[in-house]
């Protein structure tokens, strides 16, 4: 078929109205997002930006940020047990010349306290002491929850350079995650929300439950470490000793009506207590299972695993004189006797 050939029909140009339309659209989004987080901050309702999409983790890195601790010689690292488990108050008047700064956050398995500590080290060049408080589900599932939970950048850049927050609003951006954080984060940074709070001390801490409690024990059942946990804690461990500082590991009370049901014979903790022991091998790291000599009563208990905070000051000073942390002094209640370490043959008593 002959003829002359079919002319390819040219691209239209785009129109200047419409890029104008686009880009006016695109700074009025913004303008409208950013009036929504102003109008939030103004009213004390702004959740800090959503680096873990975890408001408590994100909230300790604002007070990490607003706070610049300066350079603390004790560091205190793990989940939520260690955040709300230390009352630098107690320290410091046992031992005046520490300066404690706790630095867990909630909800971490033992991989991710590995990371956040290795973080905090490298900015925190004084400390000499590192205690760790963690609870048996801390040394759960590690291979499924990632260790580098945090963009190490962004956190540098936000908590110690503190540059400006607005930019990770946009580039953590979550509609959800933001407006459900908005409803509850006034509630608990006032303390209303007594199950939730996000208080902090000056140290750091999180004090939890001053009156009452969770009303169940909510933690069920535990069977062993998970190898990638003891894992991550022994290169923790070789990395303090390395550096010449100190680690000690607590195992935090445990309720004991929890006790009762899922460890009636011990046998549980034994496992955790024999696999964190030898992971620290000979790091020089010290161990200490408050449940073997340390009483804490029902009522201290906020659910299977969290102290309320009337409960706190005496477990610290249990802490400080299992780890003969300088400055402390024995405890005046009889029932905190301290065993560190017990021996796999039973033999009991100080190291």
């Amino acid at each position: 078929m002959s003829g002359a050939p079919i002319a390819e029909a040219s691209p239209k140009p785009v129109q200047p109205s419409y890029l104008l339309a686009f880009l006016g659209s695109l700074l009025g989004m913004f303008a409208l997002y950013y009036g929504v987080l102003l109008t939030l901050s103004a009213t004390g309702n702004l959740p800090p930006p959503a680096f873990s999409n975890s408001l408590c983790v994100d909230e300790k890195l604002r007070f990490l940020r607003d706070e610049q601790p300066g350079s603390p010689t004790l560091l205190v690292v793990g989940s939520s047990v260690a955040w709300r488990h230390f009352d630098g108050d107690t320290l410091l008047r046992k031992a005046p010349d520490l300066k404690p700064l706790n630095g867990a956050f909630c909800g971490l398995r033992v991989n991710q306290t590995g990371f956040a500590a290795d973080w905090l080290l490298d900015h925190y060049p004084m400390v000499r002491e590192v205690v760790m408080v963690a609870s048996p589900q801390d040394f759960e599932n590690c291979t499924s929850h990632p260790t580098a939970f945090l963009d190490r950048g962004d956190i540098d850049d936000y908590v110690f350079d503190r540059v400006t927050p607005w930019f990770y609003y946009t580039r953590y951006f979550s509609f959800v995650s933001l407006a459900r954080n908005a409803a509850t984060i006034g509630d608990k940074r006032s303390g209303v929300n007594r199950i939730d709070p996000l208080v902090f001390d000056r140290f750091g801490s999180g004090p939890l439950g001053a009156e009452g409690g969770r009303g169940q024990l909510l933690y069920g059942a535990v069977d062993k470490p998970d190898p990638a946990c003891l894992s991550a804690l022994s290169q923790l461990a070789s990395r303090v000793h390395g550096e010449g500082r100190r680690l000690m590991v607590a195992m935090t009370p445990l309720h004991p009506q929890w006790r009762a049901q899922h460890d009636p014979d011990g046998a549980v903790l034994g496992r955790f207590s024999s696999g964190i022991r030898a992971a620290l091998g000979e790091s020089g790291a010290r161990y200490w299972d408050s449940n073997l000599s340390f009483a804490a009563d029902e009522e201290e208990f906020f659910d299977a695993i969290h102290l309320r905070w009337t409960g706190v000051p005496r477990f610290t000073a249990a802490l400080l004189q299992a780890f003969d942390i300088p400055g402390a002094e024995s405890p005046s209640d009889s029932r905190a006797r301290i065993v560190l370490n017990p021996p796999p043959l039973g033999v009991t008593g100080n190291d």
